[in-house]
């Protein structure tokens, strides 16, 4: 029980994308960008030193300074620690008690760090929509479009994505900037949010589409 050892694999590219069913662009004005559960807890399976975790790293990193450049609200989720069984509920039968009230895994990883103006929801469920006010938050902001950039790409992340088409929120699958378990986890993700609730796209692609978008408005 709990998270494997995760072996080292290659972080997909701009020519492993899925083809998308829809053709959404995001745009500064309606997006918020989610920094999914980058907590030291969840890198610790990984080598660090090694692919996808390089990659997500800079990756997420770019596209947090894109959008604090252009304006676009960063949102963080994490998990506690030391959860309750309340709490914790039916993720005990599939992963055990969870991380330790520790800084040294519940902290979000030291190179993303949170900043002042940025948004920490704490998470109780795979989807960070549930139980947090992440949508509330999104709808007094006037913004209904997600950017979804973390860990882990087949779980949390996809059902965020998921949870975000239910509830009438465009999703944007950042395939460069999230990590798996394993390429064909990783792989599984993109293609169901390409095919049935998001657009899939890359950490390049999406920063274009947005700075292109930010050019619309100033013209």
């Amino acid at each position: 029980m709990g998270i494997p050892l995760i072996t080292p694999y290659a972080m997909p590219t701009m020519t492993d994308l899925p083809k998308n069913k829809v053709a959404w662009e995001a745009d500064p004005k309606r997006s918020v960008l989610l920094i999914h559960d980058m907590q030291k807890y969840f890198m610790r399976p990984y080598q660090v030193d090694q692919s996808p975790i390089v990659e997500l790293m800079k990756h997420i990193g770019f596209l947090k300074e894109a959008c604090k450049e252009l304006g676009i609200p960063v949102v963080y989720s994490a998990q506690p620690g030391d959860q309750s069984p309340e709490d914790r509920a039916l993720l005990i039968d599939f992963w055990g008690p969870g991380m330790a009230e520790d800084p040294l895994q519940t902290q979000i990883v030291d190179e993303l760090s949170p900043e002042e103006n940025d948004r920490v929801l704490t998470k109780w469920r795979y989807s960070a929509f549930q139980r947090t006010d992440l949508l509330e938050y999104m709808q007094e902001q006037g913004r209904d479009q997600l950017i979804i950039c973390g860990v882990y790409a087949h779980i949390g992340c996809l059902l965020t994505a998921c949870d975000a088409f239910m509830k009438d929120v465009q999703s944007f699958f950042v395939a460069d900037a999230v990590a798996d378990f394993s390429l064909q986890d990783h792989q599984m993700a993109m293609n169901y949010a390409a095919s049935r609730c998001a657009y899939t796209t890359t950490t390049e692609q999406i920063v274009e589409q947005l700075k292109k978008g930010q050019y619309s408005y100033d013209v």
